[in-house]
């Protein structure tokens, strides 16, 4: 009779202990991306986005033109005074680069006060060249222009969280969530939120990584200083607070397990 109801104790035990195990699992529905893509599925990327300059953003600006020979065989160059050099600690030089300021402006050479937020990199050059034709300054100039300070957050379920730099002009947020050693098994992959700082305006979006849809996502592209947040999923929550009751469950079932063992073992 003791015997029968240890083995139905344990039973019911056994049945926790799987339970609270299956509770932490994770469904295949929760960790595979773009889901619902069909087989040789074409998907059109339609987005014409480019980011744009915000206040705060360091940008390199280089101009350049035909330069001009001298009969003496001097070389001119009309774009020097475009370009201010700084001298660095070692007697290297570098060129000057351009903070945008509070209002959205910077001070360039000759030119005076630019605004350049809310402008994308294309714009941004164009502006320029419009600038030196105006004032004859310059005949078709090139102008290279880029962001210095391009950078991205994530955070939260990823395997290396961190801060990393952009080199280009635009970064999606699968490359984005790819440097950052991509989600861990415990990320929620379908309610990945995206903040975004425009001079001082925060918008916070959710984007689903479980479905194709995420490629028409207003953050699919993401901008400078945006923060890429991975929350947990349930089984995350599940194995951090099902920690201890597991602990305390095995140390019950251990002494469950002693106890029946030297109950029968002196019965036989």
């Amino acid at each position: 009779m003791i015997i029968s109801k240890l083995k139905n104790n344990l039973k019911i035990i056994g049945f926790i202990i799987v339970s609270v195990f299956l509770s932490s699992c994770v469904g295949k529905k929760e960790i595979v991306y773009f889901q619902n893509a069909k087989n040789f599925e074409t998907i059109v990327d339609t987005d014409t986005f480019r980011a744009k300059l915000k206040i705060g953003d360091i940008v390199s600006i280089y101009v350049s033109v035909m330069t001009a020979t001298t009969p003496e065989g001097t070389i001119i160059d009309p774009a020097t005074p475009f370009n201010l050099v700084r001298q660095g600690g070692s007697g290297s030089a570098n060129f000057v680069d351009y903070l945008i300021d509070v209002d959205g402006n910077i001070d360039f050479p000759v030119l005076g006060k630019v605004k350049l937020v809310g402008l994308t990199i294309e714009e941004a050059k164009n502006l320029f060249k419009e600038k030196f034709a105006q004032g004859e300054l310059l005949t078709d100039p090139v102008i290279i222009m880029r962001v210095l300070n391009f950078r991205v957050t994530i955070s939260g379920e990823v395997r290396s969280p961190g801060v990393y730099p952009i080199t280009g002009e635009r970064v999606s947020i699968i490359e984005a969530l790819g440097m950052a050693g991509d989600l861990t098994i415990k990320g929620r992959r379908d309610n990945v939120m995206v903040i975004r700082d425009f001079n001082g305006t925060k918008t916070i979006t959710y984007i689903d990584l479980t479905t194709k849809e995420v490629f028409n996502s207003p953050v699919y592209y993401l901008t400078q200083n945006d923060i890429v947040y991975v929350e947990p999923n349930n089984s995350a929550v599940s194995s951090a607070s099902g920690d201890t009751r597991i602990g305390t469950i095995i140390s019950i079932t251990s002494f469950i397990l002693t106890t029946a063992l030297i109950f029968v073992t002196r019965r036989n």
